[in-house]
């Protein structure tokens, strides 16, 4: 088993820390910082959907 230094890991903790805060930072940047819910990212591009549609009036008639 290998010895590691705390100071070197805490060191590339750091380091990834502010990776992380630079690429979101970034990412804040490049798509604001509005939330959109999961799957309503492209709702505007959607297309009815025909088979769902008559399965839901399949399933109310019985």
């Amino acid at each position: 088993m290998t010895n590691q230094d705390p100071q070197k890991l805490l060191k590339q903790k750091h380091e990834l820390d502010e990776h992380k805060r630079q690429f979101t930072n970034f990412a804040r940047g490049v798509c604001g910082d509005g939330e959109v819910e999961a799957g309503q990212e492209f709702s505007n591009d959607r297309k009815p959907d025909d088979q769902n549609r008559m399965k839901s009036v399949e399933n109310r008639q019985n």
